[in-house]
Formats: structure tokens, C-alpha cells, sequence
């Protein structure tokens, strides 16, 4: 009997070699949450049996400056979640295969590059999360428009996140400076910057600050409001009247990935109607336009209060934004762990 097991015990492990060894790992770089890597790399894997994907994961910046910092041996496969404007970057510098999904044409317009440079996965948009309970403390009220959160009132009770650390601070930064434009968006932050108290290296810490009444007002991202506010938090999530700065989350090929054939898979399943249910888990606006999962006390219309952007011009002028940005502000920067 023993004999027996040990015979069956050996076959099966030598089975679990073969169909490990049959499997194409892929180096995956993304800015997921770290709550989405097990599920994310459990349905791919599953939609896509013969790749192992072997995730590399930071904030939006980090990954961004890891890439470039590789341009010239690239260690990664395949980009997946990570802001459309970084890819853009890629782009730029030849470092992207481009490839269109399977699916791709199904998506919306917006979701996904005519080149097949980038294949969108969901939007986010930056919010206002805005704490009733404090604000009635202070004696402010519900700021409607972004310039409303230049009143004195509201000295030293702001917190948005660090535009070079965090995907959500730089779509803020940059929506600015395409709709008001370079001059006014400056003088604008300028006076932003005299209510500030600090800005984070996450882009979900301002509004959870905010819910906790640590803040009076936190300009962050749109579901990590809604989730505050489900709850329980005294919060409004605001979209400013201006229009609110959005970006896509996005998927792309590395040029160069000796793995090409296994990186097109994933990128089908990333165009997929399936893939753009489990997106919804975690954000209301999906590049599928039959996928709709609005969560509770998402800001109603959304879609319709995104302010005109262009993702390229966000990609090319990132360098000298965060420059800039940094020469005037870093000083209220919060200590990096």
C-alpha cells in the first residue's frame, strides 16, 4: 500500500511539473491594487491556461520611472493596469508592440488606442470628498468648483496626492493645466498650495483622510469616495463644476517580450467582456459598454462631467509638469516610507 502511494504520489508530482513547466511566465508590471493581484492573476490564468503571471507591482509613478529607467533592457512582458498617459510615454519612447485585442473594436470609442499602442480597461476620475460633519465645524460649505476650495477657510484643512507619486494627483495636475490652461492652472495650484497640508504618495489617502475627519476636503479618486461614503463617512464626493480630470487604467505589449504569442492571449482577455466584469468590481465607468456596476453613492452622471483631455498631450508634457510642479510645491510633500 505504501509502495502504492508513493508510486501514485511521485506520478502526480512529476504531472504538476509538466503542466507548470507547459506554462509561459510572464513579468507583468502593474499599479493594481494589492487587494486585485491574487484575483486579477487567478481569472487570467484560468481564461488563459498556459500563462503564469508573475506580477511586479507599485504606484502609478514608480512603475512609470522603473520602465523608463529599463528602456534599454526591458524586464517586463506586459503592462496591465497602469495609467493610459504612462503608456502614452512608452509610446514615445518605441517601447510598446502595438497590437489590437480581439474585441478591441467593441469597446468604446475612447478606451482604446486607433494604433493599438494601449488597450483601456476602466476610467478613473478625480473627486472632491468633502466632510459634512467638519465642514459644519469650520463653517464652510460644499464646494461646487475647484476654485471654491481657495477659500481662506479651508487653510491647511486640504490634502491631495503627490502628482509624481500617484497616478490620481498627476490626472488632477495635468486636466488643469489643458483646461484652464498653463498660466491660470499655475496661479491656480499656487493658491491650492496655500490651503494644502500635506500631499500623499496614494491616491486613495486624501479621501480616506477626509472620512475620517482628519482633513476637512481631500481631492482623490472617484470609488474610493463612494466607498467611503457607503460606509458611513459624512462625505459628499464632489465633481467639480470645471469638468473632473479623468484617465484610463490600461494594458499594453513591451516591445522586444520574447513571450509575444502568451502576451497577445492576455490581451485578449483584457478586451473581453468578461475582463470588463471583473473591472467593474472595482471602478463604475468600463471599456465595455455593456458592462454597467455603478456602486452605491457613485456621483451621478459621471461620464457626462469629464473634462475634455487629451490623453498624448498628458503623456508628453509629464516630464515638465511634475518639473515644475515639484520646483513650487514639494516642500508640503508627505515623508516617503
Amino acid at each position: 500500500m505504501l509502495k502504492r502511494f508513493l508510486v501514485a504520489g511521485a506520478a502526480l508530482a512529476l504531472s504538476t511539473a509538466a503542466v507548470m513547466a507547459q506554462k509561459t511566465p510572464l513579468a507583468v508590471y502593474t499599479a493594481l491594487e494589492n487587494d486585485q493581484l491574487k484575483i486579477f492573476k487567478d481569472t487570467i490564468e484560468a481564461a488563459v491556461p498556459d500563462v503564469d503571471i508573475q506580477w511586479v507591482r507599485d504606484s502609478t509613478g514608480v512603475i512609470t520611472s522603473r520602465i523608463l529607467a529599463e528602456k534599454a533592457s526591458p524586464k517586463a512582458d506586459l503592462v496591465l493596469g497602469l495609467a493610459a498617459s504612462s503608456l502614452l510615454l512608452f509610446k514615445t519612447e518605441g517601447l510598446l508592440e502595438a497590437y489590437q485585442p480581439a474585441g478591441a473594436d467593441k469597446l468604446k470609442e475612447a478606451y482604446h488606442s486607433k494604433d493599438g499602442s494601449f488597450t483601456g480597461m476602466d476610467a478613473f476620475l478625480g473627486v472632491i470628498c468633502y466632510n459634512t460633519a467638519e465642514g459644519a465645524k469650520a463653517g464652510t460649505t460644499a464646494p461646487k468648483a475647484y476654485a471654491d476650495l481657495l477659500d481662506p477657510k479651508f487653510k491647511g484643512k486640504l490634502v491631495m496626492p503627490h502628482p509624481a507619486s500617484s497616478g490620481t494627483g498627476y490626472l488632477m495636475v495635468a486636466a488643469w493645466v489643458q483646461t484652464m490652461g498653463a498660466d491660470a492652472a499655475w496661479k491656480f495650484m499656487d493658491g491650492l498650495h496655500e490651503n494644502m497640508a500635506v500631499y500623499t504618495h496614494s491616491g486613495s489617502a486624501p479621501c480616506v483622510q477626509a472620512a475620517k475627519g482628519e482633513r476637512l476636503a481631500g481631492l482623490g479618486f472617484d470609488m474610493r469616495g463612494a466607498k467611503e461614503k457607503s460606509a458611513g463617512a459624512p462625505l459628499d464626493v464632489i465633481l467639480a463644476s470645471e469638468g473632473a480630470g479623468w484617465e484610463l487604467e490600461a494594458s499594453a505589449i513591451m516591445k522586444g517580450t520574447k513571450n509575444l504569442g502568451a502576451a497577445k492571449k492576455v490581451m485578449d482577455w483584457v478586451a473581453s467582456k468578461p475582463a470588463n466584469e471583473l473591472y467593474s468590481k472595482y471602478y463604475a465607468l468600463v471599456a465595455h459598454p455593456d458592462v454597467n456596476n455603478l456602486p452605491p453613492n457613485y456621483p451621478a452622471g459621471a461620464e457626462a462631467k469629464m473634462a475634455k483631455i487629451d490623453l498624448q498631450k498628458m503623456a508628453d508634457g509629464r516630464e515638465a509638469i511634475l518639473k515644475e510642479w515639484s520646483k513650487r510645491y514639494e516642500s508640503k510633500a508627505a515623508p516617503k516610507n
